[in-house]
């Protein structure tokens, strides 16, 4: 049974962080007047809050709401953490000091009631733009001409024309294949000393002959 039991690193190190900041939020609770179960019950405030606009954050990246009371949260653990190492005198904390810790309740309640109810509105995306329909040729009434016959030339010859050439299909080249490709030219010609021809240059990038020759081409 033991055995199944995996010793996770970073588990172990957020249970000492979290219970680290824990007592010092305690510690300086308690220093600012608030004394028995109250003191305790302003540590899982503050990790609530912060725990609250992390998960707003991770469906809504934009949301300025959740940014807000995430900093707030996350500036009310470190300067609590930072207070109780030295700097600050617990036996004689400031008033402005009491007076934050003494609104911290109702901060909080504020701030989860406006992560927990205010809804996400997610991204307006931009509708396609519709066809424009094609205007019809105007017809044009030409009744003098519809009157009179038509004369019928007759027919001449007309010379057959060499069929031209089909003109040979360029492929196209993505600019990342082709920056890939010159990486692998430079290695090529910095480990042999010289340039990379098609065969070699296919087989490493196992394209196409067409595109590994139109390749070569372009870096040449």
């Amino acid at each position: 049974m033991f055995r199944s039991i995996r010793i996770d690193a970073v588990l172990i190190q957020a249970v000492i962080a979290g219970a680290l900041s824990f007592a010092h939020l305690h510690d300086l609770a308690e220093a600012a007047g608030q004394s028995g179960w109250k003191a305790w019950a302003y540590p899982v405030s503050v990790d609530l809050l912060l725990v609250a606009a992390w998960r707003r954050l991770r469906g809504a990246r934009r949301d300025r709401s959740a940014w807000t009371w995430f900093v707030i949260a996350l500036v009310a653990s470190l300067g609590a953490n930072v207070a109780t190492a030295g700097l600050l005198d617990l036996a004689n904390v400031p008033a402005w000091l009491r007076i934050l810790v003494a609104g911290w309740p109702a901060l909080a309640f504020l701030g989860g009631t406006l992560l927990v109810h205010q809804p996400t509105h997610p991204e307006p995306t931009a509708a396609p733009a519709p066809a424009a329909a094609a205007d019809p040729a105007p017809v044009i009434d030409r009744p003098d001409e519809a009157d009179e016959e038509p004369e019928i030339a007759p027919a001449e010859p007309v010379p057959a024309l060499p069929e031209a050439p089909a003109p040979a299909s360029v492929p196209v080249l993505p600019p990342a294949l082709v920056d890939h490709a010159r990486k692998v030219a430079t290695e090529h010609r910095t480990r042999t000393g010289t340039d990379i021809d098609t065969a070699t240059l296919r087989a490493r990038l196992g394209i196409p002959e067409d595109l590994a020759s139109a390749i070569v081409a372009q870096l040449a």
